[in-house]
């Protein structure tokens, strides 16, 4: 589908309904803008916890 069948669609709508489609596109946008920054956050974490993670107590999790 274009943008421009997408806009004419919502164009088309209510004003209410018009105002749900947009707080449905920030919903997605901020959804992705946090799996953003959890992933970096876990990648930034990753060295730290290499030494509580990688131990030889804990190797038979490793298997799973």
């Amino acid at each position: 589908m274009a943008a421009s069948d997408l806009l004419a669609k919502i164009k088309g709508l209510p004003a209410e309904d018009q105002a749900e489609v947009e707080h449905f596109v920030d919903q997605l946008r901020e959804g992705k803008q946090e799996q953003a920054l959890r992933f970096a956050f876990t990648k930034l974490s990753e060295k730290a916890f290499a030494a509580v993670w990688d131990n030889p107590d804990d190797a038979v999790y490793d298997e799973l």
